[in-house]
């Protein structure tokens, strides 16, 4: 929402602008306009959208390793040069840099090297996150402002208690976000797959998940899974990643989710749908070792394959470890007053928006 800076320059106040995406995400969004200059965005049409030009080797974006076309945000992916979010985009992230600072739902162990490669090009950048251990610390649940909340769904707790009746890391937790949708083939195809692993699982299905139709089950799948599993509307997401029954997520590799997976130690299977999520995805999966991705067209054997894996195999046994050493770290950020999270967020309050922050203090 750039256009407060105008509001702030003609105040003469400071602003700070919040990113909600990882780091990751937002160095790839920094980077729109020169894909247009390379000519790489908006395609000619459909038929650039093939597996060999989906794979096209990106290496111009600093700190970023390793990267492909297929793993920069899906609004690059356009074939309309008036595309609302293309344009909206670029034009955001050339006036971020007019902010005093900018900070970030990231912890710096996470994106290091990421963030330290920015201020190149931008204001300051804080990394205050994950928010939800920062808000833990600060806010009691039972207290007015705690009890706020932020779901855009209203939550069903019952969940909890059934968690509580499960063996450590047993159950997979299953949640494709607040906004994702799927077709009916895939949610069928996403059902029988978790079916034939013989785990036990707790779904989220919103009623608007499956695109243009109401969200349909068949019969058959909820006969065979019914004393292992639990479909819910919505539910308290962070409660349900920190508790000890889970032992695995899948994930449309959302910020939030992510976040909050890693904050609960919880390894990752990812079926990232739009945004950045492919590049919160790419980073899960090769940088940070704690996913698996399915691909995008959804079968039933792959996702049995890859959600065992995730629970039983050794690959999964390393994710689970590297998770819960992501969680460590995130706790060390915002648990402490030498946290990395607590120091920036302080410097954000007290240097930027209470005082003068000289041009030579980046983070």
């Amino acid at each position: 929402m750039s256009f407060t800076l105008d509001a702030a320059k003609e105040l003469g106040v400071p602003e700070v602008l919040f990113w909600t995406t990882s780091a990751c995400g937002f160095i790839a969004y920094l980077h729109f306009y020169l894909f247009i200059e390379k000519g790489l965005s908006p395609l000619k049409d459909e038929s650039c959208l093939t597996k060999e030009h989906l794979e096209t080797v990106i290496d111009w974006i600093p700190s970023m390793k390793n990267l492909k076309l297929n793993d920069i945000p899906s609004f690059i992916r356009t074939t309309n040069p008036n595309d609302i979010m293309l344009n909206f985009i670029v034009h955001e992230t050339c006036r971020a840099k007019r902010a005093s600072a900018i900070i970030l739902n990231t912890f710096d162990d996470l994106e290091h090297d990421i963030i330290q490669s920015m201020p190149s090009i931008l204001p300051p950048v804080y990394s205050i996150g994950p928010l939800h251990l920062l808000v833990n610390r600060e806010v009691k649940e039972d207290s007015e402002t705690g009890k706020m909340g932020s779901n855009l769904w209203r939550e069903e707790t019952e969940c909890l208690d059934w968690l509580d009746t499960k063996c450590r890391n047993s159950v997979v937790y299953v949640n494709f976000g607040s906004i994702t949708v799927m077709s009916a083939e895939q949610l069928v195809e996403f059902a029988w797959g978790l079916a034939a692993t013989k785990k036990d699982f707790l779904w989220v299905m919103r009623p608007d998940l499956v695109a243009g139709e109401e969200a349909a089950i068949p019969p058959e799948f909820l006969k065979e899974t019914e004393d292992r599993r639990m479909l819910m509307s919505w539910c308290p997401q962070e409660k349900v990643l920190s508790h000890p029954a889970i032992g695995g997520f899948l994930t449309h590799s959302g910020w939030n989710s992510t976040l909050e997976s890693l904050c609960g130690g919880v390894p990752m299977v990812c079926w990232p749908f739009f945004a950045e999520q492919q590049t919160n995805c790419k980073f899960c999966c090769d940088e940070w070792e704690v996913g698996m991705e399915i691909g995008g067209d959804v079968k039933r054997d792959e996702v049995e394959a890859v959600v065992r894996e995730l629970m039983d195999g050794e690959k999964g046994k390393k994710m689970r470890e590297k998770a819960e050493e992501w969680r460590r770290l995130a706790k060390e950020a915002t648990e402490h007053e030498s946290g990395s999270s607590v120091m920036n967020f302080e410097t954000v309050l007290n240097k930027v928006l209470l005082g003068q922050i000289p041009k030579a203090d980046h983070n």
